[in-house]
């Protein structure tokens, strides 16, 4: 029986042929299970997973991993350094649209070798409208846990010890894993109010900030502590100290303030309910941590007098949005967030100027060494940078970067000196200087020392003029600086109904640059795979960008859970690209490349190939243009090769191509396609000529 299914629909297929399939992964025949859709591996039953698990792995070696107590080694601790990033193929996840952590696992048995890294979108408990990016603590986010796992393993009772375990898993599985790290928290988090002076605020009446000197924490510290005095400690047996000095003061800890001040970690409801008291307490003398912005000329923020920029809450509060004084661009406030204070400002603030010689080097250590706890003690390779784009400094990016220069930097180093094999994706999108940060992106990325990052190749057409130019800089950028680009594919910021133009076509193409470029990292958000393809705008359910938050009323809401894709002849031919990809990949993987047609800028030809640069074995060919085939197209032969050698076609993602097996025409100068179709991808094998 074919394995590859060719346009048949996968859902309605696999239940016939699951088995097959299964056994296939469970005998090491295939790096991934083929030909499921990824909702129907998320929906099946947990012990039979934890025997497609046992089969693969072995049962003692499972045994091992779903202990918390212990730890699986990483695929990268094999590595020297983190440089192993810049050619990583990832996947990020939001938790939410596969319900649990253990879903991830189940998720991950849809992933090929080929895409080896895993990217977990904030784990965290969230803030104000459940955003994952406005982190309300350092708790692990209790939704995330699964009760069906917790009656397969009753040790696995928390999901703390979920997480721990899924990690091993996943690392047992061949993937390396990472979490995001974020320079913000909500605005009331419990971290805020647990340590005011770690960050900036304000005071506002109504349409007027009053007050936003640069020690305005010392005053809300006091008014959180007179509050506590009033309503008494959370936990009885935790005294509250005689002044506000000592309950702020490292000696009495954070540990022991936010068990004073909000309870026992495992009571998230009254937690909450505590959390609460603060904020209206605050709310009613007009504290506010001031909210997070984006893009120059970020300082300088007054309250929007829009009659529409206010809400009112159900306590009858009236929040107000904030904006840019004098916008440019792409400014933007993020009313939920707030960011720590990493420096002090100058003239205290008057001006909205901050003081980059004065770093405030305990907010640095604090932030950094919460990070690095969370990285050991759930053993992660790696971290996602948000919004690594931001440079404040107007100047733009220095000559040289200090010790505080940049805190995503700063807790990359903190963590590699346990680990040195952690690296740092950063999201940044390469934009023009001084659009989305003071300064040149790519200059910051150099000096903040990530070694990838995300680009933006997905918010533009495949084969169009954009997406041509910005392909040829990433190459351009690759070969010249220390930051690798990514072929993002698709992210959870991107999969908005603002985005489906770029989904309509091409994504073949994206998922094998993706997987066959092999000195480029490569990003795919998850439901890529399966994405239906969206000529109007679809239910929100659809999208897993508006999993991010959790909305229930408004444009942005979303009622009930994720709803995948059920594009099959899409999943089918990236089906075909992945069981491809596990029969060739052992022998390119860690090679660079070699372009023999690179991307055209000018986007005159929308055809592109590459090889290997040293002992070439394989020639990858696509035609990125989605209206148009190409007739004789001439590749340049490879210089490295001697003699003469054979060019036969291996692969093509139009199954219907008569031209395979077939061998290219060829002379000392060029090797000539006799046809590719709009928006095919090819592999020709080299051979020598007997």
């Amino acid at each position: 029986m074919d394995l590859v299914l060719k346009s048949q629909d996968f859902q309605q297929a696999w239940p016939s042929r699951a088995q097959e399939q299964i056994d296939r992964f469970q005998l090491h025949e295939n790096s991934f299970v083929p030909g499921i859709m990824p909702e129907a591996l998320t929906k099946l039953a947990g012990n039979k997973v934890l025997q497609i698990l046992a089969e693969r792995l072995g049962t003692g070696r499972l045994q091992e991993a779903v202990s918390p107590n212990h730890t699986i080694s990483s695929p990268a601790e094999v590595e020297t350094n983190s440089n192993w990033l810049k050619s990583a193929n990832i996947v990020g996840v939001n938790v939410r649209t596969v319900g649990s952590f253990w879903n991830v696992v189940k998720y991950a048995l849809s992933l090929p070798a080929a895409q080896d890294t895993i990217h977990l979108l904030p784990i965290w408990e969230p803030g104000v409208v459940s955003s994952l990016y406005g982190m309300a603590g350092w708790e692990i986010n209790s939704a995330f846990f699964s009760s069906e796992l917790a009656i397969l393993l009753p040790d696995l009772n928390t999901v703390q010890k979920q997480l721990k375990v899924v990690v091993n898993l996943l690392h047992a599985l061949g993937k390396k894993v990472g979490m995001d790290v974020i320079p913000h928290t909500d605005r009331y988090a419990e971290i805020v109010l647990a340590n005011p002076h770690f960050f900036e605020w304000l005071q506002r009446k109504d349409l007027e900030i009053l007050n936003h000197d640069n020690d305005l924490h010392i005053e809300v510290m006091q008014v959180i502590f007179d509050r506590l005095q009033q309503i008494g400690s959370a936990r009885p047996e935790i005294n509250i100290p005689a002044d506000w000095q000592f309950f702020y003061s490292p000696q009495f800890g954070e540990s022991k303030r936010l068990k004073v001040l909000f309870g026992s970690p495992e009571d998230v409801a009254s937690r909450n309910a505590r959390r609460e008291i603060f904020v209206d307490y605050l709310f009613r003398q007009g504290f506010e941590s001031v909210p997070a912005t984006m893009a120059p000329p970020y300082r300088g923020i007054e309250v929007d007098p829009n009659p529409k920029s206010v809400t009112i809450d159900d306590k009858g509060r009236a929040w107000r949005d904030y904006r840019i004084s004098k916008p440019e661009t792409m400014s933007r406030v993020f009313g939920p967030l707030t960011r720590y204070k990493l420096y002090d400002r100058k003239n205290q603030n008057l001006d909205w100027e901050i003081d980059f010689s004065q770093a405030r080097t305990f907010v640095w250590e604090y932030v950094a060494t919460k990070y690095q706890e969370v990285a050991d003690q759930y053993h992660l390779d790696f971290m996602r940078g948000d919004m690594s784009h931001v440079q404040m400094r107007a100047e733009g990016v220095p000559l040289v970067a200090d010790f505080y220069y940049d805190i995503h930097r700063y807790i990359k180093i903190c963590i590699q000196q346990n680990k040195p094999y952690f690296a740092y994706f950063g999201e940044s999108f390469l934009t023009a200087p001084d659009y989305m940060g003071y300064g040149d992106e790519v200059e910051h990325l150099v000096l903040s020392e990530a070694e990838a990052t995300l680009g933006d190749l997905q918010s533009m057409v495949v084969g169009s003029e954009a997406f041509m130019q910005n392909l040829n800089r990433y190459l351009q950028i690759r070969q010249a600086y220390s930051i690798s680009p990514s072929l993002t594919m698709m992210t959870a910021d991107k999969d908005d109904p603002r985005f489906d133009e770029f989904y309509l076509h091409g994504n073949a193409v994206r998922f094998f640059l993706g997987l066959f470029v092999t000195d480029m990292p490569s990003y795919m958000g998850l439901g890529f795979t399966c994405r239906d393809l969206h000529i109007f705008p679809a239910p929100n359910e659809h999208y897993t960008k508006l999993y991010v938050f959790e909305i229930k009323e408004g444009p942005k809401a979303t009622h009930g859970p994720y709803r995948w894709g059920v594009n099959s002849q899409l999943f089918a031919e990236l089906n075909r690209i992945r069981i491809f990809a596990d029969q060739i990949m052992a022998d390119i993987k860690d090679k660079s490349t070699y372009w023999l047609l690179p991307p055209d800028p000018t986007a005159g030809s929308k055809v592109i190939a590459w090889t290997q640069a040293n002992d070439p074995s394989l020639i990858f060919v696509c035609n990125l243009d989605s209206e148009y085939s190409r007739t004789n197209i001439k590749v340049p032969y490879p210089t490295q090769l001697l003699g003469d050698s054979v060019f036969s076609l291996d692969f093509s993602t139009m199954e219907q191509n008569s031209f395979q097996g077939q061998q290219l025409s060829c002379n000392r100068y060029w090797m000539q396609i006799p046809q590719i179709e709009a928006g095919e991808c090819q592999c020709y094998s080299i051979s020598n000529r007997k």
